[in-house]
């Protein structure tokens, strides 16, 4: 039967027994009515009529006799019971006699007794009458409450049964629906009937036909795809590990479990942020996966797997892809690789103790050579000749620059080896710069350059450590000479900000070409086409100083106007 059916023959059975109900009820209160108005317009008017007479006979008078005779007729016109007719007609006659012997006691005695008799006619009828209206109304209440209990029940019925059916059908279809949108195509909705449900649930099953095969058809295909990809990352030398938007593990190969120290079963299928709590690799590679890429090139992760120790620079990729039918990117997992660089490190550190120890090598005779001629430059051994004295004060510059680039190697390998040893003290700024503009005031005369010091009266002290950072200004100052033209003027400053201290050094030389700005810190590098000295290794040692005293240091250079270096320190609060 059709869902469309059923509820109009249940809604039409209901409108029929509220029908019925009504038809029963209108029925049973007009026979209520009718019995009421027997009693009132028969009986009721009799007793009236009788009152009035006896209350007439006791007047005695005319104006008395004549309401008696009024009333009398009035009742001649209202027999309603068996029996009232020939008392009424006996009254009658005793009246007319008593109109010819007013005084005759034994006439008025009568006619009491005739009145008495219709009056109680009519009780006895009226009481009869009740009893038949009560027998009425206890039919009415007995057949409306069994006509109102149907209805109720059948109403009841219908409630409970129609609408769970409908909606027990509308769940059947809705768990199907998950299922199958869980890719459970095997689903089937089993209804029988030809009600339109039924009709649905034929159309559901052939839909879930055509998905099954069709999922059936590519699951092969898929299948072998995935094994391929698995077998190319699992071929990998590098340890990757793939993770969906939520974190969750979802792929991991034999080099990325075996760094892990975990087996498969319990890496794989589990939150990386779980796993993270007890494993200190798993909590290293994801503490910033949410953090933007600062471009910044990322520190190595040393790694102690299989009995040695290695070293991986971690690579995430934030994989985005539009979902099916839409345009924007959505974000469904991360891949982190691991890049093996422990070769390259150990060349690297190979590298740095070579470059130490030759400096350090390099230092002693170097020194020897310089106290050799400052030996010779002293008159008590002997005085040189014009010639000679020329010749020792270009072996001196050379021993000085041998020296200095000696030193900044030896500073290099310091950085490169991560044992910078920093004595990090609250320092007065103005005495950090006013130390480096001492070191570098003889460079300065000879060029005939000027200092321009810009600071307030009072200054807070910073984290710093002296000699580094003094360091630092001192080979920016001497860059800033050594660039600056003849008669010229650096300009100093020190800036306090909301919680750091700023100190600038502005010459006003050549410049930096904007296209070599971003590698003036850069190792070895110098701007091509300059023609002045320099190893390539003070700004980039410089850097590494103050970023290890949790600072920073900037460039702002206008080409053909000068260059501005900044190095920003920490305020002690």
């Amino acid at each position: 039967m059709k869902i469309k059916t059923k509820i109009r023959l249940g809604i039409g059975l209901l409108f029929l027994l509220i029908l019925l109900l009504g038809i029963v009820g209108t029925r049973y209160i007009n026979e209520l009515k009718q019995d009421t108005e027997n009693i009132l317009t028969a009986n009721y008017n009799t007793l009236h009529y009788s009152r009035t007479m006896l209350v007439a006979l006791e007047d005695g008078s005319d104006q008395a006799m004549q309401l008696f005779d009024t009333n009398l007729e009035k009742q001649k016109n209202n027999i309603s019971e068996i029996g009232e007719k020939e008392a009424t007609l006996e009254l009658s006659q005793y009246v007319e006699r008593l109109k010819s012997d007013r005084n005759n006691p034994v006439l008025k005695k009568n006619i009491r007794e005739e009145i008495f008799k219709i009056m109680e006619m009519n009780m006895k009828a009226i009481q009869e009458k009740s009893e038949i209206a009560k027998n009425t109304a206890d039919n009415a209440i007995f057949w409306i409450v069994i006509t109102g209990t149907l209805c109720f029940l059948i109403a009841l019925i219908l409630l409970l049964n129609l609408p769970s059916n409908i909606a027990k059908t509308i769940t059947t279809f809705t768990g199907g629906i998950r299922q199958i949108a869980a890719k459970n195509y095997a689903e089937r909705v089993h209804l029988e009937g030809d009600s339109e449900f039924g009709q649905l649930a034929i159309s559901f099953n052939t839909m879930a036909e055509k998905l099954e095969e069709y999922n059936n058809s590519n699951l092969a295909k898929l299948m072998m795809e995935k094994k391929r990809i698995e077998a190319l990352i699992n071929n990998m030398q590098d340890p990757v590990l793939g993770l969906d938007e939520n974190l969750l593990v979802i792929f991991a190969n034999h080099e990325a479990i075996k760094i892990s120290g975990l087996t498969e079963s319990g890496l794989i299928g589990f939150p990386a942020t779980e796993l993270a709590e007890k494993n200190d690799l798993i909590r290293t590679l994801i503490q910033d996966i949410h953090q933007p890429d600062s471009g910044a090139k990322p520190k190595p992760i040393k790694i102690f797997a299989d009995n040695k120790e290695g070293y991986f620079e971690k690579e995430t990729l934030h994989i985005s892809l539009p979902p099916t039918g839409e345009q924007t990117q959505r974000l469904v997992g991360h891949m982190i690789i691991l890049r093996n660089v422990t070769e390259y490190k150990e060349l690297d550190s190979a590298k740095t103790n070579f470059i130490a120890t030759v400096s350090h090598e390099f230092k002693t005779p170097i020194s020897s050579i310089r106290l050799s001629l400052q030996l010779l430059q002293n008159e008590q051994i002997g005085k040189l000749n014009e010639e000679q004295q020329n010749l020792i004060d270009s072996i001196q510059e050379d021993t000085a620059r041998l020296l200095k680039i000696t030193g900044e190697l030896l500073n290099m390998t310091q950085v490169e080896s991560g044992n910078i040893q920093l004595a990090i003290l609250p320092a007065d700024p103005q005495e950090i710069l006013r130390y480096s503009v001492n070191s570098t005031k003889m460079q300065a005369d000879q060029k005939h350059i000027k200092f321009e010091i810009s600071c307030p009266a009072t200054l807070p002290r910073v984290h710093a450590d002296h000699e580094k950072t003094a360091w630092v200004l001192t080979n920016l100052i001497s860059n800033a000479i050594r660039y600056s033209h003849d008669h010229s003027t650096i300009h100093l400053s020190i800036t306090p900000q909301e919680d750091r201290v700023q100190i600038s050094v502005r010459d006003t030389g050549q410049g930096i070409p904007p296209q070599y700005k971003d590698k003036i810190f850069d190792r070895y590098f110098r701007v091509p086409g300059s023609s002045k000295e320099g190893t390539g290794l003070g700004l980039a040692i410089s850097k590494e100083f103050i970023e290890a005293q949790g600072g920073q240091i900037s460039v702002d250079s206008e080409f053909g106007a000068g260059s501005t270096f900044t190095v920003t320190l920490n305020k002690i609060k």
